[in-house]
């Protein structure tokens, strides 16, 4: 039995090339920005709550960004682990032109000048109490008394190598303080991608694991809540954007972004700067575990996720699959008829 329809929506979605003209979003492996781990020593370590993920020395770090050259990516976002006994509540290690978080941004650049390296900024795996910000003896996180210490990362993360700074610790004012102090240093040339919408989400646990910034400590909180963004807010998420606007931030971030798509598309309608969305360690571990145990297919899921990521507003993604997106996206055939 056949009716008479004009409009039928499925002639669009015939074939392969059909449907791929009418493709509404695009997803190209320079959109995606790779993180990657390094610490002191020697060789490797793998993650164990981030299967393919590892823990890189500088030697070995500069092997595994030349294969992410090779594969297309251009941009990577680099996270220190810190042996303990160089912690200290004030993250001295941060600032210190010896530590291995600047003598990585030092090796990287020399090595790729072309590579856009981008730098975290927050003193979480540094400080002896895994706290993002400055600790009081009355356990709280001191927001002004933090800005001057983000503020000498930043330069000398810039002065070392980074093209992009990222400050992820939410004190309030961080983005027009650490404008002011690159501007002061004549780096007015480093953009600042904020993380201006970051929420205190269940889904950290692999990446705090692998970097060793959990909170901890007598007198210190035990979560991150009086600084990140509650869950249930999304207006909060939009008013943290408008300030960081106009404190002087070149993009904005919404982290993590699964369960926040809804934030990223609202903040993608209030402002005409550049969006990054970080898709976090406790995603990538649960897309690995349903995928091994046959429950998803994990590449169609990886790459449904990042176009839904795409879709919503976001215009280049942070993501520990992008190394694989761009593995599994070299020898594709375009489609045929």
């Amino acid at each position: 039995m056949s009716f008479h329809l004009h409009v039928r929506p499925r002639r669009l979605r015939r074939n392969a090339v059909i449907r791929g003209l009418c493709a509404e979003t695009q997803l190209s492996v320079n959109k995606l920005i790779y993180p990657l781990f390094v610490r002191e020593g020697k060789g490797k370590t793998p993650i164990p709550s981030m299967p393919g993920q590892f823990v890189f020395s500088i030697q070995p770090i500069l092997k595994e960004i030349e294969e992410c050259i090779a594969l297309g990516i251009h941009t990577i976002a680099l996270f220190p682990q810190i042996v303990p006994d160089k912690k200290d509540p004030m993250g001295s290690e941060a600032y210190r032109e010896e530590g291995i978080y600047i003598r990585a941004l030092q090796a990287i650049k020399q090595r790729f000048p072309n590579l856009c390296l981008i730098s975290d900024v927050a003193l979480d795996p540094y400080s002896s109490t895994g706290h993002d910000g400055w600790v009081s003896p009355e356990g709280e996180v001191s927001n002004d008394k933090t800005l001057p210490l983000l503020s000498r990362m930043a330069v000398l993360q810039a002065q070392s190598g980074a093209d992009i700074i990222a400050p992820s610790d939410m004190m309030d004012g961080r983005v027009g303080y650490l404008r002011k102090a690159l501007d002061q240093a004549d780096l007015r040339h480093i953009p600042i991608m904020s993380y201006s919408a970051k929420y205190s989400s269940s889904l950290y646990g692999p990446f705090r694991d692998a970097l060793g910034s959990a909170p901890k400590g007598d007198h210190v909180p035990g979560d991150k809540k009086t600084y990140q963004i509650n869950p249930k807010n999304r207006r909060e998420a939009t008013w943290e954007a408008k300030l960081d606007q106009e404190e002087g931030a070149d993009i904005l971030m919404v982290k993590p972004i699964g369960f926040y798509l809804d934030v990223l598309y609202e903040i993608r309608q209030i402002t005409p700067l550049a969006l990054a969305a970080y898709q976090v360690s406790g995603e990538y571990a649960m897309f690995h575990a349903a995928a091994e145990r046959g429950w998803i297919d994990l590449r169609s899921v990886v790459q449904e996720s990042l176009f839904s990521i795409r879709r919503a507003g976001a215009d280049m993604i942070i993501s520990y699959f992008a190394k694989d997106f761009a593995v599994w996206n070299r020898k594709e055939d375009s489609p045929q008829p």
